[in-house]
């Protein structure tokens, strides 16, 4: 068995040979980007060896295409995330940073997480086009916020009387009243900027609108199991399923919940006996579980007994929330892998 770890830049990648059962460096390459480079570097390592592996840096906006090739040219790749590098290049004999030390890194590191315990690449479906939509939604609606910051303060100057209720330059309501007032307000620069603002702030608001409706279409069309689960709106499920990326990817629903930082880590000596939060992890998935288990604790009767119950037993409400958590990432794992839409 060889592992090839590879380290992925825009214009190269650098590619490091590893013999599994001894650790040995059994050779290295470096290739421009692009079809031609990706046909040279398989070409190369397939004459080392039948048995291989491929361990990428989960850099997917740098190694999506190179990814993609492997994976149709039939290829076996796991991800290595970025943090699990560290660790090798310190223990490493070779001093400083180049490519090929972070490609030896790379491979090394998933020798030493083992290779059944690495998440596999896949080609992107559904989920793909889920994670991209949520993502233009949100930087959209952080341009919202950034213009509505400065609307306001634009208002304030010209009408230190005007009073708006929270939200309100988003609701067709109070923006039509605020623009017929810019409207017949002189026109100095600053009424200008503030209608100009205006405007883009409704522009923003419907397409925000119209790709959260799309996100709902998407997700009830995949995962409908999932919107079931209570404290689970559209855009939450969205988030879990983009972020997921096929929970087929994870062999057993603990790996699912240590890939999202909500598998407590034990940190006992003697006689205590203590798990410590994890702070490592997909922080996307993590936020997006902890949403769920704060509206469940909120509404869900079952949710609220099991947060009683685990206080009854010591535990602080944090720690309880954490407990939530974990036992929502086993919900999520059974809930997507039942899903046909998915398999």
């Amino acid at each position: 068995m060889i592992v090839f770890g590879a380290d992925m830049h825009k214009g190269s990648h650098t590619v490091a040979a590893v013999a599994a059962a001894t650790g040995e460096v059994v050779g290295n390459k470096t290739i421009q980007v692009g079809e031609a480079g990706f046909i040279a570097v398989l070409d190369w390592t397939r004459s080392l060896g039948e048995e291989r592996v491929w361990a990428l840096e989960d850099c997917r906006h740098v190694s999506g295409s190179f990814e993609r090739f492997l994976i149709i040219s039939g290829e076996r790749v796991v991800r290595v995330a970025t943090k699990l590098m560290a660790d090798a290049r310190r223990a490493a004999r070779d001093r400083g940073k180049s490519d090929l030390i972070d490609a030896l890194a790379v491979a090394r590191a998933a020798l030493r997480e083992g290779l059944d315990a690495l998440p596999s690449a896949q080609l992107a479906g559904v989920e793909l086009d889920i994670r991209l939509l949520v993502d233009h939604r949100e930087r959209l609606i952080r341009s919202r916020v950034a213009i509505n910051n400065d609307l306001l303060w634009h208002l304030h100057d010209l009408w230190p009387e005007l009073k708006l209720p929270g939200s309100a330059l988003s609701s067709k309501k109070w923006s039509t009243r605020i623009a017929r007032r810019l409207a017949h307000a002189e026109q100095t620069a600053r009424v200008r900027i503030a209608r100009d603002e205006l405007r883009r702030l409704r522009e923003l608001t419907v397409a925000a609108n119209q790709l959260q409706a799309e996100i709902a279409e998407l997700v009830a069309k995949v995962a409908p199991q999932l919107l079931d689960q209570p404290g689970f709106g559209p855009l939450t499920a969205a988030k879990l399923l983009g972020e997921i990326a096929g929970a087929q990817r994870f062999a057993t629903e603990a790996k699912l919940a240590r890939a999202a930082g909500v598998a407590p880590i034990p940190v006992s000596s003697g006689k205590t006996n203590r798990h410590r939060l994890d702070r490592g992890g997909n922080r996307q998935l993590n936020a997006a579980l902890y949403r769920i288990a704060i509206t469940q604790s909120r509404y869900h009767p079952a949710a609220r007994a099991y947060l009683e119950r685990k206080q009854a037993e010591g535990k602080t409400r944090r720690e309880a929330i954490r407990c939530l958590k974990r036992l929502l990432a086993r919900t999520v794992f059974n809930t997507l892998k039942a899903s046909p839409a998915l398999t």
